[in-house]
């Protein structure tokens, strides 16, 4: 008797459902109401822990964890918040702390920054990942799993 089942490993191809939520219960993304994501293991498309707990799943586990911020985004560095001269903001736009902002790198990247403090002359921009420092948890749901050669 052939066993067909195939293992979440190093060379697999998997699809999945995902939800992670930060630790007051606040869904921070979540692929259950839409289309499924589709990623090779070790592209990094995921996270490089939350690839390690999918290790010896197959299609039809679900399972729920939790990562900290050192297994997740890390913790926020100091050295990612910049004052930035509110200058190089647009006139008009109205800058309140907890909005995002996209500014561009010197290679053309965006980078979305957060807004902590918005001053006279100047507006203080947290660069760090905006889940920096939290724990999370995950939920996943496998749809298939298939071996890339």
């Amino acid at each position: 008797m052939a066993n067909n089942e195939q293992f979440i490993g190093p060379a697999s191809r998997v699809t999945l459902h995902y939800r992670m939520t930060m630790e007051d219960g606040t869904v921070a993304d979540s692929s259950f109401d839409g289309e499924p994501v589709t990623f090779q293991l070790g592209e990094g498309v995921m996270l490089p822990n939350l690839e390690k707990v999918l290790f010896g799943l197959n299609a039809g586990d679900h399972k729920i964890f939790q990562l900290s911020p050192d297994e997740a985004f890390g913790y926020a560095d100091t050295e990612n918040f910049h004052y930035v001269p509110r200058s190089e903001f647009p006139g008009d736009m109205v800058l309140e702390p907890g909005m995002v902002v996209g500014f561009d790198t010197p290679e053309g990247v965006e980078l979305p920054g957060m807004v902590m403090d918005v001053g006279e002359e100047s507006v203080l921009v947290n660069f760090n990942h905006p889940l920096a420092g939290h724990d999370l948890t995950f939920e996943v749901q496998v749809l298939a799993v298939d071996t890339v050669d």
